[in-house]
């Protein structure tokens, strides 16, 4: 059976104020909403996939405690 490869998904990291809406102007919406760079956000992140961080880059140190994120997919 041939692999479906997913569409690339949207990820918004540590974004807490109007910087959201900014970024949905520019990006759209996105599909997952990681409260912080942590390692459940970097587990979710596919190849391919777009992040965007309120502040900082994916090379800024990651927290030691998962924090809860929204998957705003439709299901």
């Amino acid at each position: 059976m041939p692999e479906h490869p997913c569409p690339p998904c949207v990820h918004y990291v540590g974004f807490r104020d109007d910087r959201y809406w900014n970024a949905y102007r520019i990006f759209g919406g996105p599909r997952f909403i990681h409260r912080r760079w942590d390692h459940r956000a970097r587990r979710d992140i596919g190849r391919g996939d777009v992040v965007i961080f309120a502040s900082g880059d994916e090379h800024q140190p990651v927290v030691q405690h998962n924090g809860n994120d929204l998957d705003e997919g439709t299901e």
